[in-house]
């Protein structure tokens, strides 16, 4: 077995302390201004933003990087919540699909500013525009990135 050098710790180390501390300073400030987490807040922003607001919910655990049993369960919250309502995919009934109600909507544009202010502080801000180019090209190396449609 080979032991990380140095350089390759350094960088694990600052990779693995980012993956795990990143999350809860973006998801508390939300979780404080809107009762909302970060998956909440993820799986409604991903809704709102598809067309007609609708998306099937096996892509929508993709978009928020949960699995269907963990979605079902907080779409689930959202529907009796009236802010999301579930119905078969007419092109194809073995799909499922979320649609983002008013309300729902309403939610997610209240709690947006709060999420983009945490972003840029914690995320966005601290980097130049060449940190910010060299985080897209490591996120599309180690294959975190979302693929497009």
């Amino acid at each position: 077995m080979e032991w990380l050098n140095a350089d390759e710790k350094e960088a694990w180390t600052g990779l693995i302390s980012m993956v795990l501390l990143l999350p809860g300073r973006l998801e508390a400030p939300l979780q404080q201004e809107s009762g909302l987490s970060l998956f909440d807040y993820l799986v409604l922003s991903h809704v709102s933003e598809a067309p007609d607001r609708r998306i099937r919910m096996s892509e929508l655990a993709h978009l928020a990087n949960g699995s269907l049993s963990r979605l079902s369960n907080v779409v689930k919250r959202f529907e009796q919540r009236g802010w999301v309502v579930r119905f078969p995919d007419p092109d194809d009934g073995r799909y499922t699909i979320a649609s983002l109600t008013d309300e729902g909507y309403e939610v997610v544009a209240a709690a947006a500013p709060t999420h983009l202010r945490t972003v840029r502080q914690f995320v966005l801000d601290p980097l130049t525009a060449a940190d910010r180019q060299a985080l897209t090209r490591i996120a599309a190396k180690l294959s975190v990135t979302i693929p497009p449609p």
